[in-house]
């Protein structure tokens, strides 16, 4: 294959990749089939009101994203955000304490990692999110599903071996 060829691909490549990194186009008024053609499976679903539920969109227990999509009766989008950002977190900070179990997961989506509190009881949740430092937003959930703290950890990938990240 000639040179120019290879890097006609390439670029193409590339191209497509970069777009795959580009946020979704959710507008105001999108019907739910257009939303998951775009975020794939709704992985929760939260009863905000009689006439608003929100669909969470996590990308998993390694992903940096969970979109939160609140939509109206007749399924269309009223509002969407990613919710796994710093400025989000900094909020969610200023309220979490003493919010339920409930009310966690309506705010963060499902934590990429559950495990056990330790003599304090309960769990810690933590989250994965878009950033260049080793680090994870985390919430202790008390043995009565109600929040007692939040704040950002270290991600444990960041000191696993090289071998054991892959």
């Amino acid at each position: 294959m000639p040179t120019w060829m290879r890097l006609r691909a390439l670029t193409a490549a590339l191209l497509s990749a970069c777009a795959a990194l580009e946020p979704p186009e959710l507008r105001p008024g999108m019907d739910t089939a257009a939303v998951q053609r775009q975020l794939g499976a709704v992985t929760a679903r939260y009863p905000l009101t009689a006439a608003l539920t929100r669909l969470e969109f996590a990308s998993g227990p390694y992903g940096r994203t969970t979109w939160m999509v609140d939509v109206d009766g007749g399924g269309r989008v009223v509002t969407a955000r990613q919710v796994l950002t710093e400025a989000h977190f900094a909020d969610f900070q200023q309220r979490a304490t003493g919010m339920t179990r409930a009310e966690l997961l309506r705010t963060l989506g499902r934590p990429g990692e559950r495990r056990g509190a330790g003599l304090r009881g309960g769990e810690v949740w933590s989250w994965r999110y878009p950033t260049n430092d080793c680090l994870w937003f985390e919430a202790t959930v008390g043995d009565d599903a109600i929040v007692r703290d939040s704040g950002y950890g270290i991600d444990p990938r960041c000191d696993a071996p090289s071998d054991a990240r892959d």
